[in-house]
């Protein structure tokens, strides 16, 4: 599970499902936005869920599906508010802090690389403290491209020089691990629990990580 530290410079990190429970997205997304928007618009709360699930599906994976600003515009209706209503439910993963500490005292460069969208980084990293353990923060909005697509892992290093052979990256998102796997990062690891509510993913292409607790000590 562990890395050979010696041989990695860069650990690239995702947010959400990675440091952060995915539940709070997760939530989000599935309960409390379609509630508020079925009372918003006066309509009726199961059949806006099963509308509103089709209408994210049709834009997943792409910027868009992350975007804050796409959604309040699309649906008429202001997400942060939203967001801040339930933002109790923002937690940190297991063994993350020590990870960030630990990668930081190594003289490892740690980057927070991310699809969410800015407004949403903001309001986590002011949840959670985070922000302090990154030598920088980068979304996917500032460059463009999602991280399911191989093209951004360029935009990326323009940006903030890496090597791919000398680099972890630390995902939940398959589709985005087999995304830097074809761009060459030579260490990849997934996140077996995004979202502490749910079960135990199965997976079989990436080493899991059921705690950041098992990448120490660097």
């Amino acid at each position: 599970m562990k890395p050979d530290w010696n041989t990695i410079d860069t650990v690239l990190l995702d947010m959400d499902g990675t440091l952060l429970d995915l539940n709070f997205d997760n939530h989000f997304w599935q309960n409390h936005l379609p509630r508020r928007y079925a009372e918003h618009h006066g309509r009726d709360h199961a059949e806006v869920r099963d509308e509103l699930k089709a209408r994210f599906k049709a834009h997943e994976g792409t910027l868009p599906w992350y975007s804050v600003d796409f959604w309040t515009e699309a649906l008429a209706i202001d997400l942060m508010p939203l967001k801040h209503e339930v933002a109790h439910l923002i937690d940190i993963h297991p063994g993350v802090p020590e990870f960030l500490s630990a990668a930081r005292s190594a003289s490892k460069r740690v980057l927070l690389v991310t699809n969410a969208h800015h407004k949403s980084l903001k309001l986590k990293m002011d949840r959670t403290g985070l922000s302090v353990h990154f030598d920088a923060m980068i979304t996917s909005h500032e460059l463009g491209l999602a991280k399911e697509d191989v093209r951004f892992w360029d935009k990326l290093r323009a940006l903030e020089p890496f090597d791919p052979a000398r680099t972890l990256l630390v995902d939940d998102t398959i589709s985005v691990l087999d995304s830097a796997h074809r761009y060459g990062i030579a260490e990849l690891r997934a996140i077996a629990r995004p979202d502490t509510q749910q079960p135990v993913r199965a997976l079989t292409r990436y080493a899991a990580l059921n705690s950041f607790h098992e990448l120490l000590p660097i």
